[in-house]
């Protein structure tokens, strides 16, 4: 006797068996009218995964011109902007990582900030999630970070008729109010965050990126078994990617360094592993060279690597210059 197939497939005519062999009395023709009315609903409520898998694939060139249109957040360093194409980009997932003391918190609330610049500015007049797993978010470091960024628009105040309106959006109160902060105390609250962000995001429209500081700081305690691990940050990595292409948003990770082991000596790497190194669109480098940070464009599709250097003040992220000298961290 045959054995029964577990898996979905034709029985008889009219009938289809489905998952686990259970057979359903559905014809063929009912069927196939349950999957358009499926892929016509899933246009409607915005899902992205009807095109593809109903009405035919993208072409290269749609992914092309889309690409090229991709909303950009500025860093408040042009040399750090320039090579990123702009700044941190939506629909992209970036992980940024360096050694203690480098800035890493400092850029993710410069985004959390900038991200709020009004679109007759040339930003997105947006708001951030902030995920704090290590208790290094100051709110008195974002109100002066804010502060600073209402001082370099108001420069440019007078070329704007709508100039008033827009220090009215930017008052330090309103920068505060649209960043949503989360404070996460182990691995299992971040997973259920990140499985909460979808309906957070889908009640916040006007959310434009989301900042993990730092993806790496609970798994690498108590965790024995490493293949659970491995696939837990799979699975958070694959979440975070979905978001940003579901709502057009850039997802910016922070990462830790650690030791490894490498051509007969200790070296400098990013935490989580190898496996780790391929779960984000791009991957950035922030390091020391002498006295200055530089960040390093180490991996992403679209962008060549390249280096450049930029300096942590008192009023945030700010371009540098041969001559300075390391700035102790606020």
């Amino acid at each position: 006797m045959e054995k029964k197939e577990s898996s979905r497939q034709i029985c008889g005519k009219d009938r289809i068996i489905a998952l686990e062999g259970t057979d359903l009395d559905v014809p063929e023709s009912k069927a196939s009218e349950i999957l358009k009315y499926v892929s016509q609903t899933s246009r409607m409520d915005g899902s992205s995964r009807s095109p593809a898998t109903f009405d035919g694939a993208q072409t290269a060139w749609a992914m092309l011109s889309e690409e090229n249109f991709l909303p950009c957040i500025t860093t408040s360093c042009l040399d750090l902007d320039n090579i990123l194409g702009g700044g941190m980009r939506c629909r992209e997932v970036t992980e940024i990582g360096g050694v203690p003391g480098i800035g890493k918190t400092q850029i993710g609330i410069q985004l959390a900030v900038n991200v709020q610049i009004p679109i007759e500015y040339g930003g997105l007049g947006g708001q951030a999630i902030y995920i704090d797993t290590e208790g290094s978010f100051m709110v008195e470091r974002v109100l002066q970070i804010a502060e600073a960024c209402i001082e370099d628009l108001s420069e440019y105040a007078h070329l704007h008729k709508d100039a008033q309106d827009c220090k009215v959006k930017m008052h330090p109160n309103n920068i505060l109010q649209n960043i949503f902060y989360f404070r996460v105390c182990s691995y299992t609250e971040q997973i259920a965050l990140v499985n909460y962000l979808d309906k957070f995001v889908t009640e916040h429209k006007s959310v434009k990126i989301i900042i993990l500081d730092s993806v790496t700081f609970h798994f690498r305690q108590e965790f024995d078994d490493m293949a659970r691990r491995t696939r837990l940050l799979s699975e958070m990595a694959l979440k975070f990617m979905r978001l940003s292409k579901k709502f057009g948003l850039a997802v910016v990770m922070l990462n830790q360094v650690t030791t490894k082991f490498i051509d007969g000596s200790f070296q400098l790497t990013l935490a989580l592993g190898d496996s780790w190194s391929h779960m984000c669109t791009n991957r950035i480098i922030l390091y020391w060279n002498n006295n200055e940070r530089y960040a390093f464009i180490d991996k992403s599709p679209s962008l060549k690597s390249a280096s450049a250097s930029y300096s942590v003040t008192s009023r945030g992220i700010r371009n540098s210059s041969s001559s300075s000298k390391r700035i102790k961290m606020m």
